[in-house]
């Protein structure tokens, strides 16, 4: 047997040496590098590229939990929602609203995390029933209005009682409280500085990997299977029996769960909300991070979250790089980031249509379409 056929005849999570002996690599292993990375990574980061790269790993961690909500959606069901922001800025309201001086009351962060999505899902659930019967471009439009309308709503709330503040936003959230410990504060542990932004890190990631187990079992019951069905072929689904209305409802308002959630996390991690963080292009990132890392696929997910949350900070350096090589600025630093940005997003769409970490299956399917289109157009 050939060096390479020994290695390929090898088991998922074991190699074989070139002499052809198994080495078997246990799970726990991997398990145990993967927690050790993420105790870590706050301090590695921190040492070598400062504070701020901490507090962008945390955004990044909350958008992978966003972007797992979107994907139930999106991914699962199959159904386009440009509205998602909306349900992340119920979650943060309701947040802020009930744990600051805006409205005099202060509950706890552990209690309002689960209030929070459980109103999300709510609002989701009201959003969907009314547009059960549209689908694709008419969805997307009606989604993306209803996320305009609570955007608005929310900048406008502020007379002729004010409620939230208008425009000025909230401030002055609580933060979360562990056996009267605050979360938000910088701590010495062991002769270490452990910075609050290494704590959130700690809490967000535990939050998302609790909403990945979630939504991996739920994706693997009948209602993830139904779901599937719906995406593929709706009227098949129907034929065969399946609640479309019923499971649609299902899909948007846990999505919206887990928006909200989410939502509840943002307003405590940043102490402060305003309408201007929920705007349409919150959602068109989301879903973008979806995309690029694969549709249904929820590792997919996380490493598109966690990709287009780090990339465009990465890129933020791009006036002082031209300053160094070239002697002068010659194109705004913005603008050239966000040019790098939409070009690296276009190179993965064309290349790996089905996302960095989507399925072969999913590239079939893209590519199968894409044969019948041209086929349809042969044939006129």
């Amino acid at each position: 047997m050939s060096e390479h056929s020994s290695a390929a005849g090898a088991p998922f999570g074991a190699t074989r040496s070139p002499h052809g002996t198994r080495l078997a690599v246990p799970p726990n292993w991997r398990r145990a590098a993967a927690t050790l990375a993420i105790l870590g990574a706050p301090f590695l980061v921190g040492s070598l590229l400062g504070n701020y790269w901490v507090r962008v790993m945390d955004m990044a961690a909350l958008y992978v939990i966003l972007a797992l909500g979107l994907n139930v959606v999106v991914g699962m069901a199959g159904l386009l929602d440009l509205g998602y922001v909306a349900f992340y800025a119920v979650g943060a309201y309701t947040m802020a609203l009930l744990s600051s001086p805006q409205l005099g009351v202060h509950y706890s962060f552990w209690l309002l995390l689960p209030v929070a999505g459980v109103l999300a899902a709510i609002a989701g659930v009201a959003l969907g029933y009314p547009v059960l019967r549209l689908r694709s471009d008419y969805l997307a439009m009606v989604t993306l209005a209803f996320g305009e309308i609570v955007r608005i709503f929310l900048n406008n709330l502020d007379t002729p009682i004010n409620i939230t503040n208008g425009p000025m936003g909230i401030s002055g959230i609580s933060p979360p409280y562990l056996l009267g410990y605050s979360l938000k504060r910088n701590y010495e542990l062991f002769g270490v500085e452990l910075t609050y932004t290494a704590i959130f890190w700690y809490l967000i990631v535990a939050l998302g990997l609790a909403t990945a187990f979630l939504l991996g079992r739920l994706r693997d019951s009948r209602i993830g299977w139904a779901w599937g069905a719906i995406r593929e072929d709706e009227l098949a689904a129907r034929t065969s029996g399946i609640d479309i209305r019923r499971l649609k409802l299902y899909a948007f308002g846990t999505g919206a769960f887990f928006a909200g959630f989410a939502g509840c996390i943002f307003a405590s991690f940043q102490g402060f909300v305003s309408p201007e963080s929920f705007t349409l292009f919150e959602s068109i990132a989301v879903l973008c991070m979806v995309v690029l890392g694969g549709i249904g696929s929820l590792p997919g997910v996380a490493v598109g979250a966690a990709v287009l949350t780090v990339l465009p900070e990465s890129l933020r350096g791009l006036n002082d790089l031209q300053q160094a090589l070239l002697g002068r600025q010659y194109v705004n630093g913005t603008d050239l980031r966000m040019v790098i940005y939409s070009v690296l997003l276009l190179l993965v769409i064309i290349f790996r249509p089905q996302g960095l970490l989507g399925s072969e299956q999913r590239r079939r399917e893209l590519t199968a379409g894409r044969i019948d289109s041209r086929v349809g157009r042969a044939g006129r």
